[in-house]
């Protein structure tokens, strides 16, 4: 605690007689001194600058974009997100506050988001495209509340995002599920056999099992569904169940916890190692492309089957190459 003042007690918090002036000091300011008034003036008059000054100072905080995103983040319209949006939606906010956080909302541009897009794409085009929707995300909704004037993110040009075309070959897959340890094994056959994502996979447990299958509900659309169950979905349950520890969770631990994403993507990493080696050429496919293959590989209603809202979302994961027929004439009938 520092010093109690011996005199002029009067004077505001961190307000101080300077050569000529009273002055203020304000904490976490972008200005050290702010000054207030003459010597000669009043103490009634040096309170009055000093609380015009503090007011500036709060208004001038309050339209800071770091202080937006907070409220955006609090917000019905954010809360209504999907658990894996909110989640998703936080990462961005990190490195997008990074830049723009200390910056009053009506003070950004377009051309600053155009700068930032441009330097993030270096890295990843696709994380600047995801970042700067968050970004005009938040504008939108202070926009709509009167907290900023305009959204500096409309129209601006996303980056040409190239779909993921990679399909997992039937020995590629068998490869790596034969030297893949249990708990791969069980996320890899549910993954494949439900066409469900690493994040939905990794967090079930024994609550989901139904008579006839699993329930899955999806983290990023929040489509609910139970996948039936077959001998093979079966076998992979029971894999679970026959392990030495008894847990909770389907995909589990040796001491039967939850993986976290982390844990799992190195057991997954190892994974594709050991069937790079086997298989003697590098493999680029990730653990999500297993659900385009579910996708590619399934007969019936795709989009059904994999619980997307549309069409196009359902093009996407279908990668399996067509295959045509061709024309079948002997050249003398031709």
């Amino acid at each position: 605690m520092g010093r109690k003042r011996k005199k002029d007690n009067w004077m505001p918090p961190r307000v101080y007689q300077g050569r000529s002036a009273f002055e203020f000091h304000p904490r976490n300011a972008t200005v050290r001194t702010i000054r207030l008034c003459s010597l000669d003036c009043s103490k009634a008059t040096v309170w009055l600058r000093y609380e015009q000054e503090q007011a500036k100072l709060v208004n001038a905080k309050e339209g800071l974009f770091s202080n937006l995103t907070a409220q955006y983040l609090k917000s019905d319209k954010f809360l209504g997100l999907s658990p894996r949006s909110q989640k998703d939606y936080d990462s961005y906010s990190k490195k997008i506050l990074a830049v723009f956080g200390k910056s009053h909302v009506d003070h950004i541009k377009p051309e600053h988001v155009r700068h930032y897009m441009d330097l993030r794409a270096k890295s990843s085009k696709t994380q600047a495209n995801r970042e700067k929707a968050f970004m005009s995300a938040v504008f939108t909704w202070g926009y709509q509340r009167g907290k900023s004037k305009t959204n500096p993110c409309r129209g601006v040009t996303a980056f040409t995002e190239k779909p993921r075309e990679r399909y997992i070959t039937d020995q590629e897959y068998q490869t790596a599920y034969e030297l893949a340890p249990t708990a791969v094994k069980i996320a890899m056959e549910i993954s494949y056999l439900c066409a469900a994502r690493k994040s939905d996979v990794i967090k079930l447990d024994r609550t989901h099992l139904r008579e006839d299958g699993i329930y899955i509900r999806q983290g990023k659309t929040g489509k609910k569904q139970i996948k039936l169950f077959t001998p093979r979905l079966q076998a992979a349950i029971t894999l679970s169940e026959s392990d030495t520890v008894n847990s909770f969770y389907l995909v589990h631990q040796s001491r039967g916890n939850s993986y976290t994403v982390s844990g799992f993507d190195k057991l997954w990493q190892n994974t594709k190692k050991d069937a790079e080696k086997a298989l003697g050429y590098k493999l680029d496919f990730t653990f999500h492309d297993i659900k385009a293959k579910a996708i590619s590989d399934y007969d019936g209603d795709k989009q059904r089957f994999s619980g997307h809202k549309t069409a196009s979302q359902v093009a996407i994961y279908d990668r399996k190459i067509e295959r045509v027929e061709t024309l079948d004439k002997m050249q003398n009938e031709v």
